[in-house]
């Protein structure tokens, strides 16, 4: 029986590299979902073929797309990876209730949308295939939804509303056997996030990960049973800070020195 993946944000970055990852296994079926056809193309071809879905998530009609092109193609789903994001940074002051709208659109509402949509194949192969692989979901948000910086607070508002309600699913989904993971990067160099300012930098290198050591946590969150990852993992200590500490979390985080971003693609 083939192991069904559904990857969104699969063109680049992070959604790139889980595919790549999941890819390795020997029965894995891979449905790959972002804006960019040519670039989902070419790496179906480079993996050895995959369904590809090009479309753009915030699209009222995306979920069912993607639900009409699992059950076409598959009639069963395993695991959905809820990866496709973006940032624009910008003060409040500046960029307005604007801003934060489209961050929700893209980081919250289009994830909960797709799950919406796919959820019930996810409960009906959980069902039909009890004691075998585990049927999951990952919902990738970011160490930003626990620690905000300037500039990038409709980001982390987007991230923060992900991460609550995943916490949520994950304890509803129980009874149907549908596991629900949770994915927290931190600073991801990708072509929509390139953190420049960390890479020049001898003394912030440190905190930079890659995308595919965001795809083991998200084998590590999905199919591995993990409630949540933090990549790198020492990051949970500034969420952890955040909420002992959070006077002294706001004075280090004043400077807004940081690009905050997952790199997750589209």
């Amino acid at each position: 029986m083939p192991f069904v993946a559904v990857i969104t944000g699969a063109s680049s970055g992070i959604g790139e590299a889980t595919a790549r990852r999941f890819a390795r296994e020997p029965d894995a079926a891979l449905v790959l979902v972002a804006r960019r056809r040519d670039r989902l193309d070419a790496l179906a071809a480079e993996l050895g073929g995959a369904t590809v879905v090009a479309v753009d998530l915030t699209y009222a009609e995306a979920p069912r797309i993607v639900r009409e092109a699992v059950e076409r193609e598959h009639g069963r789903l395993d695991l959905l990876v809820n990866n496709a994001g973006a940032s624009w940074r910008g003060r409040f002051a500046e960029t307005g209730w604007a801003n934060v709208e489209r961050h929700m659109h893209v980081n919250f509402d289009a994830p909960v949308r797709l799950t919406e949509a796919l959820l019930p194949l996810l409960r009906r192969t959980a069902a039909s295939s009890p004691g075998a692989r585990r049927v999951s979901i990952v919902n990738v948000a970011s160490t930003a939804g626990r620690v905000s910086r300037p500039g990038a607070g409709a980001y982390s508002a987007s991230k923060a509303a992900l991460a609550a309600w995943t916490d949520a699913l994950a304890l509803e989904e129980l009874e149907d056997a549908v596991h629900v993971g949770l994915v927290m990067p931190g600073f991801v160099p990708t072509e929509g996030f390139p953190a420049t300012e960390l890479h020049g930098r001898a003394l912030t290198r440190w905190a930079l990960s890659s995308p595919e050591r965001v795809a083991e946590a998200i084998v590590e969150a999905g199919p591995g049973g993990k409630a949540e990852r933090y990549v790198p993992r020492p990051y949970w200590l500034a969420a952890a800070a955040r909420t002992l500490l959070p006077g002294v979390v706001r004075r280090a985080t004043a400077g807004g020195a940081f690009t905050t971003g997952t790199g997750a693609g589209e």
